[in-house]
């Protein structure tokens, strides 16, 4: 798991809080079931593994919205193996 300053437990609560706004339109890409987002700041109970390695949710269903919606937006990003990414209005690539 990266070390970062945005992974904290007050940074969590940013994510939590600012999920109810929009995801940036600017992002592209899909979830490649990493697991690092699941991890921050500390690994979230309904984390499990598939036969092939990959991440699963247990109770994806029911996920809060700070799941469903990370990254958010580019500030957000910390996790480096996130296939999620960011384009700016010259459709550059920000990772």
């Amino acid at each position: 798991m990266m070390i970062n300053k945005k992974n904290t437990w007050g940074q969590k609560l940013i994510r939590t809080v600012t999920s109810v706004f929009p995801v940036d339109k600017q992002r592209k890409g899909d979830c490649n079931r990493c697991g690092e987002c699941c991890n921050l700041p500390t690994r979230c109970p309904f984390l499990g593994y598939d036969h092939e390695g990959l991440a699963i949710c247990k109770a994806y269903k029911y996920r809060p919205l700070n799941c469903r919606k990370y990254p958010r937006s580019s500030d957000e990003q910390i996790c480096p193996s996130c296939s999620y990414f960011f384009t700016d209005e010259n459709r550059k690539a920000v990772k």
